[in-house]
């Protein structure tokens, strides 16, 4: 009787615990490195550059016209109050554009670029209108219509604000 009891006893291995939590190690891996590829495939880091050797030639082309801003003695204090956005140059040699163009690159969402026509309301002023920024970290690049020279600056803001562009020194890059 005591054999009788003992199989009576002995249950399938499907309605224990111990192989489903056996189991459930390898499974929660597997369903992990799923959901991994997934996250992966779908969200594309926008930050890496997919040809960088381009990139590496565009590095010094920027480096040449910041050259060239430099030799023009460019500076530039730019303004903005929440609605327009205004700019004073000056400069050591003259600047006939009409027209300047301002790119401002969020640190980390280039969904939030902006590339603004800054046009021309007096000797050395320029303007455009343009909504506040969002607070964030932004980076400045100011250039003419013809990719000739390029000053830059670096800012971070959350509202109104005021920025010194200049030419970047060749140890420094923005």
């Amino acid at each position: 009787m005591t054999d009788q009891t003992a199989m009576a006893d002995i249950r399938p291995w499907y309605r224990q615990a111990w192989p489903w939590f056996l189991i459930s190690l390898p499974a929660s891996a597997v369903i992990g490195g799923i959901i991994t590829i997934i996250i992966a495939v779908n969200g594309a880091d926008p930050l890496v550059v997919d040809d960088y050797y381009k990139e590496g030639l565009a590095i010094n082309e920027q480096k040449h016209r910041q050259a060239a801003a430099a030799d023009m003695g460019l500076n530039g204090l730019l303004r903005s109050n929440g609605e327009q956005v205004t700019l004073a140059l000056s400069h050591t040699s003259p600047i006939d554009d009409d027209q300047l163009v301002l790119r401002i690159v969020h640190s980390t969402r280039p969904e939030l670029d902006r590339e603004l026509a800054l046009l021309r309301t007096g000797d050395g002023q320029y303007a455009a209108a343009m909504q506040a920024l969002p607070a964030g970290t932004w980076y400045l690049r100011l250039e003419d219509s013809a990719q000739t020279w390029e000053i830059r600056a670096r800012m971070v803001t959350d509202g109104p604000f005021q920025a010194y562009l200049k030419p970047q020194s060749q140890g420094t890059s923005s």
